[in-house]
């Protein structure tokens, strides 16, 4: 889970993650520009009465989030009625997606375009929640070490190599130009 590999920087038994700079983890640990921007959606099952984020706040429904995610905690905030459940892994998220446990997932859409592979019927919503921006973290104190990533970040970004990369590795749910 992301939470723990962020608590790994912070004790310096991990060198580097590519994670969502949120504005709570930029607390613990430094960040590059972002480099990759995905929407934020839902998974829904088959038959779901939801098909849109703003219809997924009523009483009786369970959304599902990654345990400690970034998710977790600014859907924590948003949702009044809808019970957020949050699950150990994207595994388990699947079983209780199948088993009609919950009636929503919420999670970047590139993790969710993955899920719904696995899930035949399910479908991810078209609009979005949100956005996730990935960047590289390296623990406080790195001076050299963040200086080199921002470097790389900033030329990678340049030259179009990053998004010749993701198109390669058939990124789904980048966030489309406003």
């Amino acid at each position: 889970r992301v939470a723990e590999v962020i608590e790994a920087l912070k004790r310096g038994q991990v060198d580097m993650t590519f994670t969502n700079a949120s504005p709570a983890r930029a607390r613990d640990v430094r960040f590059t520009r972002p480099l990759v921007q995905l929407e934020l959606g839902l998974l829904l099952p088959p038959q779901s009465p939801v098909n849109r984020f703003a219809q997924v706040d009523q009483a009786g429904l369970r959304v599902g989030v990654s345990q400690g995610s970034s998710s977790q905690a600014a859907l924590g905030q948003q949702l009044k009625l809808a019970q957020l459940v949050p699950v150990a892994s994207l595994e388990v998220a699947q079983q209780l997606l199948r088993s009609g446990q919950l009636d929503a997932f919420a999670t970047n859409k590139g993790i969710l375009f993955e899920m719904r592979d696995k899930l035949p019927g399910f479908t991810v919503s078209d609009d979005r929640w949100g956005l996730e921006n990935l960047a590289i973290a390296v623990p406080q104190g790195r001076a050299a070490g963040q200086a080199f990533l921002a470097a790389f970040a900033d030329q990678i970004t340049r030259t179009g190599q990053l998004a010749e990369m993701a198109q390669r590795a058939g990124l789904r749910g980048l966030a489309k130009a406003d």
